[in-house]
């Protein structure tokens, strides 16, 4: 993407970087996240950022092989914002000093005033002669470096904000990218006006130059494509399509854990809709006679994942020639897969596409969506004209509903536990809330329970409903559902569905919970 406008954050290994990039990209901006042991003079060089951040992190400027961004750096001549640990490093490094804790620390909500001096950079902040910030740090600044004046205090940071205006060097001690800090997209907006930058990354532009892209890549090579119908390997499917049209084969594997309708549903959108070459291998028997008796989750999830890689490379085969993999990787994978310190990541996904799959089977890699985040995601796949009701449609985990079943999976229970997932969908959808909610479900208990219908007694299954609001699935809140509405669903449910006699509401949060069951 070297025609866009580029920022740079320095990741120094705080929790909430990429919040910083989100943010950013919010307001039209490319960046890119990279690790402060990767980044030289020589990167600096090619990478040729407009402005740059540094972010927080654990780390105390004192310890021994402290985080440090390149000694270049401050010499590039273009605007930097340092943020908590990103302010003590500027501080440390420009001549200022930094202080251990002494009572000075400060975790959580604060608020700083401002000082009769103005900044550019606070444009619209401190209308109400105060702003709430978020604070996570134990050392402080004790002296500013020369250059620098002080524009923002609060009770244990006297050095809130600093700037040396005249080289446009900005640093604060908060967190202006967490939901915390109230006015925090005013003042990132502000940074990225006064470095120059004019919003020129839009999905239009990222379209056109990811199909450019593609095409350099692949040449006159086949693509094979494992498709799931969830948002980011449909939308990566269409783009590459766009790009290279029948050169590309995608492959559905149907492993009997879909939801209802499910299958139908993506056959027909990417057969009718796009006409794209596409195999739908319904493989259902194998994978449903190899859970058979099997009730531990983690069995299952390898199960699941072991069977999908063969069946995939079998019916991958069938293509013929293919010499690229297209996967819907997205930036948090690529960023979850590269720990700050350089060592191998806790945070990668078991799971994450297909596996192994590359290497075993000779393959070079197409991952068209590595730059975006889910809602970029969204944004393309609305560019290139994907029905909406796949753009917003809810996550759907790899094992489907193997894991919404907990104990052994059975024919029958997928049956009962499929007709009560499409009550519960549909009801949400009637009411208008499937837009508010980010994930919603029926599990399937491995409990039956005694009730009475009609004069007749039953035993039969219990249910439980999950609905979750969340921003990226990392923590979520369980929906605040009326009472109205969950006594109507439980009665269509119970009703609609053979096999279910009890319903129940899941009000757990994650965490201490997980969103799915299993």
């Amino acid at each position: 993407m070297n025609q866009h406008e580029r920022l740079l954050i320095i990741d120094f290994g705080s929790q909430v970087t990429q919040l910083i990039a989100r943010r950013l990209r919010e307001l039209n901006v490319f960046c890119e996240i990279h690790p402060f042991n990767k980044v030289d003079d020589a990167f600096l060089a090619a990478f040729a950022p407009k402005a740059i951040i540094f972010s927080g992190g654990p780390s105390s400027v004192f310890a021994e092989g402290a985080p440090m961004p390149p000694a270049g750096v401050f010499d590039l001549g273009v605007p930097i914002l340092g943020i908590c640990y990103g302010q003590q490093v500027m501080m440390h490094l420009l001549g200022g000093k930094v202080e251990r804790g002494h009572g000075t620390a400060e975790f959580g909500r604060a608020f700083v005033t401002p000082t009769t001096d103005k900044l550019d950079i606070l444009d619209g902040w401190f209308a109400e002669g105060r702003e709430q910030v978020w604070m996570s740090h134990g050392d402080h600044v004790s002296h500013i470096a020369p250059g620098f004046k002080v524009f923002g205090t609060s009770p244990n940071a006297p050095f809130a904000i600093t700037a040396d205006p005249e080289r446009r060097f900005f640093a604060v001690q908060f967190h202006p990218e967490v939901h915390h800090t109230p006015k925090g997209a005013k003042l990132y907006e502000n940074f990225v006006r006064l470095a120059g930058f004019t919003g020129d990354w839009t999905m239009g532009a990222y379209r056109e130059d990811a199909i450019a892209k593609i095409r350099a890549q692949v040449g006159d090579a086949k693509v094979i494509c494992g498709l799931s119908g969830g948002v980011d390997s449909s939308v990566a499917a269409v783009l590459i399509h766009e790009a290279i049209g029948d050169q590309l084969t995608c492959v559905f594997v149907d492993h009997g854990l879909l939801r209802q309708g499910e299958a139908e549903q993506v056959v027909t959108m990417f057969r009718d809709h796009y006409n794209m070459p596409l195999i739908h291998a319904d493989e259902s028997d194998l994978f449903l006679n190899a859970l058979e008796g099997v009730s531990d989750p983690e069995v299952k999830r390898k199960t699941i994942g072991r069977l999908f890689i063969d069946v995939f490379q079998k019916h991958a085969h069938e293509v013929g020639g293919a010499t690229f993999l297209a996967q819907g990787t997205l930036y948090p994978d690529v960023i979850e897969s590269v720990s700050f310190s350089g060592g191998p990541s806790v945070t990668i996904k078991s799971h994450h596409n297909v596996g192994g799959l590359p290497e075993k089977m000779g393959m070079k890699l197409v991952e068209p969506l590595r730059e975006l985040f889910k809602d970029e995601v969204r944004a393309l796949g609305r560019e290139l004209g994907l029905p909406a009701s796949f753009i917003g449609r809810h996550p759907f985990p790899g094992p489907g509903l193997a894991i919404r079943c907990p104990g052994e999976i059975t024919r029958e229970k997928l049956a009962i536990l499929r007709k009560a997932d499409a009550v519960f969908i549909d009801q949400i959808r009637k009411h208008d809330l499937y837009d508010e909610i980010w994930q919603a479900f029926v599990a399937l208990l491995p409990v039956k329970t005694v009730g009475v219908m009609g004069d007749g007694r039953t035993y039969d299954y219990a249910c439980a409903l999950r609905a979750v609001t969340s921003v990226d699935g990392m923590t979520a809140d369980y929906y605040p559902f009326t009472h109205d509405f969950l006594g109507e669903t439980a009665t269509r449910i119970i009703n609609e569905v053979q096999g279910i006699n009890r319903v129940t509401y899941d009000i757990t949060s994650k965490p201490p919970g997980t969103i799915e069951w299993e």
